[in-house]
């Protein structure tokens, strides 16, 4: 089997998988957001996912670069399916207060938390070096597609279904995405001895990473600065929708597709005609622009005619996402060696994850005080800030 044969096939199960994970996300996430209208709440739900990435990120990667990186696929895979499963029954056999879905959230995260690096790390294991930024652009082609069909499903199967049945195309998303990844013969790396290795000293080498290749380890601090502004912000897209334009959840699942879409389009573009030779500085651009696009986007008035706007915009800042992290992942998978990969991804997933609760105990009072449009003006002018000052130190690096 080709290496294009194989990526599509783990990739096919992996769009049903993304397809089902989106729609819950989002049915998940307008529930909270349309009975209750608290930022505080929605924080709440968005620290509940993105926690078990900062208490299992360390042990993600190591996994990732001590065992099969197919098998924690296929594991984390159906450990989202079967949580996603037995809230569906407890949901349906009692009447279950709302905060109990951040308990879904929380335990969908931990499955996350593995399945991620091992998959970005088990990549190079079958796709030549030269062709990684172009498959990275057919890999978030696909997950934005996926990102882009799944509201349009949430919203539509939230209108007619009781949300226990939605919770069911979860576990039919993993097992698809399983049985497809499991017909793909994916060459093991050579065994490395670990036995005589503890977990810290594990995590000290995929740090060590960063140490040695200074121009990244910029770029990683300078994201990690940005992502205290910008994390908060997906916790908030609904409450921008519903409680300051006062539209519904079509509205809210029409903003989700359109940042789906530009997403989709700045893959497409990835890969396909798109040649990327400075990768870092694209990577900084990506997060300049997105900056720049948040605030325009708290200027807004909440009014209709804005929400148009609102949600045009959040096309273009899908499309800067991916400017943004395209270029990154390619240079990382091209320059790490491949038994610390899953560790490095694992650090930049453990520092994202320790960035989001940052951000919402700063953000959510704010956003209920001021107005969750007062937090996209103050997450852009701080990204376009920092990004700009990475920026002029990478120029000044080169020249220097």
């Amino acid at each position: 089997m080709s290496w294009k044969r194989k990526f599509f096939t783990i990739f096919l199960g992996q769009t049903f998988s993304l397809i089902g994970s989106s729609a819950v996300q989002f049915s998940l996430i307008w529930w909270i957001s349309s009975e209750t209208g608290s930022a505080i709440l929605m924080g709440l739900a968005g620290m509940a996912a993105f926690l078990p990435a900062a208490l299992f990120s360390p042990a993600a990667g190591v996994a990732a670069d001590r065992y099969d990186r197919k098998r924690i696929c296929i594991a984390a895979d159906l450990f989202i399916g079967a949580v996603a499963a037995l809230f569906a029954l407890l949901l349906w056999k009692f009447n279950l207060p709302m905060w109990t879905a951040l308990f879904i959230l929380f335990f969908r995260g931990i499955g996350n938390t593995f399945h991620q690096p091992a998959l970005q790390a088990m990549i190079p294991q079958f796709v030549p070096q030269d062709q990684l930024v172009r498959v990275g652009g057919w890999s978030q082609m696909i997950s934005s597609g996926s990102f882009l069909l799944g509201p349009a499903i949430g919203a539509a199967l939230y209108a007619v279904l009781p949300l226990p049945a939605i919770l069911l195309t979860d576990l039919a998303g993993a097992l698809i995405a399983s049985g497809l990844l499991a017909a793909v013969k994916i060459d093991r790396l050579p065994p490395v001895e670990h036995a005589e290795k503890c977990i810290r000293k594990e995590i000290q080498q995929g740090i060590e990473v960063f140490q040695k290749d200074r121009g990244l380890m910029r770029l990683i601090l300078v994201e990690t600065v940005c992502m205290i502004f910008y994390l908060p912000l997906a916790s908030f897209y609904p409450l921008m929708t519903s409680s300051y334009f006062g539209a519904d959840a079509w509205h809210g699942s029409v903003v989700e597709i359109l940042y789906a879409a530009g997403m989709m389009v700045s893959a497409a573009l990835f890969g396909s005609v798109i040649q990327v030779k400075r990768h870092l500085l694209l990577s900084y651009l990506g997060l300049f622009g997105a900056g720049i696009i948040s605030a325009v986007c708290g200027l807004l008035p909440p009014q209709m005619w804005a929400w148009s706007i609102f949600a045009v915009a959040c096309g273009v800042l899908g499309a800067f996402g991916n400017v943004h992290s395209i270029p990154l992942v390619a240079y990382m998978q091209q320059t790490i060696e491949p038994e610390k990969m899953g560790r490095a991804f694992s650090l930049i997933a453990l520092l994202s994850s320790l960035t989001m609760p940052v951000g919402l105990l700063v953000g959510s009072p704010l956003a209920e005080i001021l107005g969750v449009h007062m937090w996209f003006l103050i997450a852009g002018l701080g990204i376009a800030i920092v990004s700009g000052i990475g920026i002029l130190l990478y120029q000044v690096r080169r020249c220097g």
